[in-house]
């Protein structure tokens, strides 16, 4: 096969850092699948591992990104074959595994899922890690109890990838979709992905908080920790139940266990890595069915490979906003 090109992250002296490198089909991690890569995106997990600002990278050199949709160009496992359209996400890609910021990608046949009906290449990735884990969380929650006639539903986080789309999909299936953001100028923008309210981080009095505060909210997606993901806990209703799926602010938690046996409260660890095949399927048949975003198109924009080192920033700066694609061949 051709040689292709690739960002690669490398270590040197204790520092991280990444740049564009010409590869060939030999030095990618060994896999029975070989991708001709479509789409990659972009997840504050790449950009963590990309800058070397969270120690991500468990294997130096490794070609980064976690994400990566395209077309199978070769397979020795009988599952896949030759033209085939596929989805290859979390487990060890783009981490310890080389990823899908590359022309090419080989992979473990028992990472990949076939690209369900109703799905294109570049949708896969504008839904990516994000929208697969706001979907996998908001099923967890259902299967424990969670229904839109029971209340509020919180999403923090709400204008991140993650975030934007858990908005979209539990309005769609008919949830009141409280948004907490930290960006006031993004209410109008939330709004139009269904939230019926928006709350401002900075009006919250996190200072001090209560084991059991007054009851708000029904259920809760929360992609912050820390002192947001503590007073999401303490004023969740009675039975209520909370998906923990990220640590954007804080990987701490300074709770008590007040709510959890005086009301009951269940908190999900939401783990989008390593779920079991048969429910990864299932999640990404639902994505393409009645959990897709209906507005995924204005969540999403669109980079080009080129362009893909000039993006990281805005995640560690917490500025980046929706889901970022980006097109690696089309």
């Amino acid at each position: 096969m051709e040689p292709f090109k690739a960002y690669r992250i490398r270590e040197a002296d204790g520092k991280v850092s990444a740049s564009f490198e010409t590869l060939s089909i030999e030095d990618l991690d060994p896999g029975e699948v070989v991708i001709r890569v479509a789409y990659s995106s972009v997840n504050y997990k790449d950009a963590l591992a990309a800058t070397g600002t969270g120690k991500i990278i468990r294997r130096f050199p490794c070609v980064g990104g976690i994400d990566l949709s395209g077309v199978v160009v070769d397979s020795s496992d009988a599952r896949f074959k030759a033209g085939d359209a596929v989805i290859a996400t979390s487990y060890d890609i783009g981490v310890s595994h080389d990823g899908g910021y590359a022309g090419l990608a080989r992979i473990p046949a028992d990472w990949i899922v076939p690209l369900p009906p109703g799905l294109s290449l570049f949708d896969a990735m504008a839904l990516g890690t994000a929208g697969y884990t706001a979907a996998l969380g908001i099923i967890r929650m259902e299967h424990n109890g969670l229904s839109p006639e029971q209340g509020n539903v919180l999403v923090t986080g709400a204008t991140g990838g993650v975030g934007s789309i858990a908005i979209d999909i539990l309005a769609g299936l008919g949830y009141r979709v409280t948004a907490l953001t930290g960006k006031p100028t993004e209410s109008d923008y939330l709004k139009s992905l269904g939230a019926t309210a928006v709350m401002l981080r900075q009006h919250l009095d996190l200072s001090k908080p209560r084991a059991l505060d007054k009851t708000l909210w029904a259920g809760a997606v929360d992609s912050l920790g820390g002192e947001v993901l503590a007073w999401a806990v303490s004023t969740m209703q009675q039975h209520g139940v909370i998906a923990s799926i990220g640590l954007a602010a804080s990987m701490s938690l300074n709770t008590t266990v007040a709510p959890f046996i005086l009301r009951g409260v269940s908190l999900l660890g939401i783990d989008s890595g390593y779920t079991p095949m048969g429910e990864r399927r299932e999640v990404w048949r639902r994505l393409a069915a009645d959990m897709r975003p209906r507005h995924l198109k204005d969540i999403t924009h669109t980079v080009t490979f080129e362009q893909l080192p000039e993006v990281f920033e805005a995640f560690i700066a917490s500025k980046a906003k929706g889901r970022t694609v980006v097109k690696i061949g089309g």
